[in-house]
């Protein structure tokens, strides 16, 4: 099991640098908000990993909470950000 771990949270960590080097390129900012929902990806993975504490017994739950309540949250800014994104692009056009 310590290499299920592993591998989520190497996933993650890889996740996380790949959103984070999308983020900080010079490209739109659509490009942008796609890449650090990514990167968000990566960290929810990493705390799932580091919710494990061992064969046969029970995951910590405070780590899938905080995973949980940063879904909803990332989900919330994801549809604020492409909101504001189409505001601007509508602003550029006039």
């Amino acid at each position: 099991m310590l290499l299920t771990t592993m591998i989520y949270g190497g996933s993650g960590l890889g996740l996380f640098v790949i959103g984070l080097y999308g983020a900080l390129l010079p490209r739109s900012l659509f490009a942008r908000i796609l890449a650090v929902n990514v990167s968000s990806a990566g960290v929810f993975l990493i705390l799932i990993a580091l919710a494990y504490r061992g064969f046969g017994q029970l995951p910590d739950p405070l780590p899938h909470a905080l995973v949980l309540t940063g879904l909803v949250v990332a989900i919330s800014a994801t549809a604020l950000a492409l909101v504001l994104d189409r505001r601007l692009q509508e602003m550029d056009d006039d």
